[in-house]
């Protein structure tokens, strides 16, 4: 059966996530029904990240086998059909080897996280970023940042709820970049590795919202680390403000 890569966009407010659930409305359930109706099959789409609900995706990847070879375009163009009013697009469908694995093969995962920092209301990003009031420096969340790139166990920094082996992870950047807008500024944080602990981002940026109100200074970071104790960091940032931005594989996949 061939099998294909798909490359996915979509909105998380529509969704209660990615991972399928009963009496809920998920990203793969409707792409499930999107090829069930098109294709007349019930085919299993694994993703190679489970983001939870609200969380969107820029370039979330998934896989799924066909009966039938079909052109990869024919592919896409029949489930945007399908989903174009469901909030979700597939940018890109690919044929990869039987043995690829959206999730399993995967080398690395980038993820963005925005914040509107201004007193006013947000109403054109509301389901798109965290809205924070109190001004933010950002030099400091920058500062703060940085301790976060390398190898450390991240016990302080996932939910209770983690089912991975091991907190220890590897962070290859952590970047924070602001950029003015009427009466506020725009926030983006860039956060790369190769795998995350669950909620391990918002909880990151959570606690980055504390340094730059100036309620925990920067150089805390390293002693949070070493605390690996949830009570030690900040709140779980509002999930509405992150994004899966891009899966990384081996050249040719």
């Amino acid at each position: 059966m061939p099998r294909y890569k798909l490359t996915v966009e979509y909105d998380g407010s529509c969704f209660s996530g990615w991972q399928r659930q009963r009496n809920q409305i998920s990203v793969q359930e409707a792409l499930q029904q999107a090829v069930k109706t098109l294709f007349n099959e019930d085919v299993l789409v694994e993703g190679a990240g489970r983001t939870d609900t609200g969380v969107h995706a820029l370039g979330q990847v998934a896989h799924m086998d066909l009966a039938a070879p079909l052109p990869p375009y024919r592919v896409r163009d029949g489930l945007n059909s399908h989903l174009r009013t469901r909030g979700v697009s597939i940018l890109c469908v690919k044929n990869v080897p039987d043995d690829f694995h959206a999730r399993f093969s995967a080398i690395g995962r980038e993820y963005e996280y925005h914040i509107i920092n201004r007193r006013a209301p947000v109403i054109l990003e509301a389901h798109r970023a965290w809205h924070v009031i109190p001004d933010l420096d950002v030099e400091k969340m920058q500062r703060a940042a940085r301790h976060f790139v390398g190898t450390y166990d991240f016990s302080s920094f996932r939910t209770a709820a983690c089912q991975a082996a091991s907190p220890i992870r590897t962070l290859d950047l952590f970047e924070i970049k602001s950029r003015d807008i009427p009466f506020g500024k725009h926030i983006i944080a860039h956060i790369a590795s190769r795998s995350f602990l669950h909620n391990q981002v918002r909880i990151m940026m959570g606690t980055l919202k504390l340094v730059g109100e100036g309620r925990l200074e920067p150089d805390a970071i390293p002693s949070i680390l070493e605390a690996r104790d949830r009570t030690a960091s900040g709140p779980t940032a509002p999930s509405q403000g992150l994004y899966l931005k891009n899966i990384s594989y081996k050249e040719g996949l």
